[in-house]
């Protein structure tokens, strides 16, 4: 639940430095919320698992989104929230999953989502490595995968906000 709240209000606050409307804010702030609902779809013990994944259990945690979508898409007014959820592991370069859109193919709110749960991964702790990384160490990441994983627009947004101070880590209770 943490992490889903530090994605929503990640979105929402990106898509206001964005210049999107009232709107658009909320919707990328449900779609936060959401982003990883499909997980409760995983075999049992899966998430909790310390250590590494095998080649399988990746495959596995990898189909959540399409999972997610299944799940939302039941909901009469969560169509766009559905298909955004789908692609929330797409990546700008067409290797992302579940479906290898490219750039722009990618919906807007699903790139924005993209960020704002990888800011939050790695500036959080994860059973899967030792620390997290500091504001700006998850700027300089950002950076570095600008344009092959990350929208350069958005990027680009994300860091004046944090240099300019607009931006601030999540607070984590527990």
């Amino acid at each position: 639940a943490g992490h889903s709240a530090a994605v929503a209000i990640y979105a929402r606050d990106i898509a206001e430095r964005l210049g999107m409307d009232a709107e658009q804010q909320q919707l990328a702030y449900l779609c936060g919320l959401v982003h990883d609902i499909g997980k409760i779809g995983l075999p049992a013990g899966l998430l909790e698992k310390p250590g590494a994944l095998t080649l399988e259990e990746r495959r596995e945690m990898q189909r959540h989104s399409e999972i997610g979508e299944g799940i939302l898409a039941n909901v009469d007014t969560y169509a766009e929230i559905a298909a955004i959820v789908r692609h929330h592991h797409e990546r700008m370069d067409g290797q992302g999953i579940p479906d290898q859109l490219h750039g722009k193919a990618i919906p807007l709110e699903a790139r924005i989502a993209t960020i704002a749960d990888a800011l939050d991964a790695m500036t959080s702790a994860r059973p899967y490595r030792r620390s997290e990384l500091t504001l700006d160490g998850a700027m300089g990441e950002l950076r570095r995968h600008e344009g092959d994983q990350f929208d350069r627009d958005i990027v680009e947004a994300v860091l004046q906000a944090a240099a300019t101070g607009d931006l601030a880590l999540v607070p984590r209770t527990a």
